[in-house]
């Protein structure tokens, strides 16, 4: 094992990503890539690491987004991705809008991906705003990871409503892949 493996599992297990962003209409909190890569900077002087983040659009109809996070020791480099897809029928987002939240999307997926940071039990993944339905399990956990993967694949919406009982949030993550 790499002694870059040592550090990256070292930052793993010490890494605590703080929720620092409030979502008022699910009322609760959540992470971003930002708050991510603010709490790393600790880890960047005492492990002598660094982060950084490249994108790449990879398809263009419909518009696909390469996230990857890589930490380096300037000898060895590891590397993780997120792949995202860019809703350009998303209502009320002019395109840049519609980028730069698929981007933002992204980076925080791969950097989660990089360092285990499982966000499948946050409120941003699982909030159902009270709301529920008795004729359809709701869509959570391991079954949320399907949908992703289902969607990124190209598969439909459509499908996973007739299924699941999706909450907005979640409805709305999906339509966003």
């Amino acid at each position: 094992m790499s002694k870059l493996h040592e550090k990256l599992s070292a930052i793993q297990a010490e890494f605590k990503a703080q929720k620092s962003r409030f979502n008022s209409f699910g009322k609760y909190n959540y992470r971003s890539a930002e708050d991510i890569l603010e709490g790393l900077k600790p880890m960047n002087i005492k492990y002598g690491v660094y982060f950084t983040i490249s994108e790449e659009i990879v398809h263009t109809e419909p518009p696909i987004i390469v996230s990857k996070a890589c930490v380096s020791d300037g000898v060895d480099t590891i590397t993780a991705t997120a792949v995202v897809g860019v809703d350009m029928a998303q209502k009320g987002m002019q395109v840049p809008q519609a980028f730069g939240s698929a981007s933002s999307y992204g980076k925080k997926y791969a950097l989660g991906n990089l360092l285990l940071i499982d966000d499948t039990a946050d409120a941003d993944a699982t909030n159902t705003h009270s709301k529920s339905s008795t004729s359809k399990p709701k869509l959570s956990g391991s079954d949320l990871d399907k949908a992703v993967e289902y969607i990124k694949g190209g598969g439909s919406i459509d499908a996973i409503k007739a299924k699941y009982d999706l909450t907005k949030e979640i409805e709305k993550q999906l339509v966003s892949l």
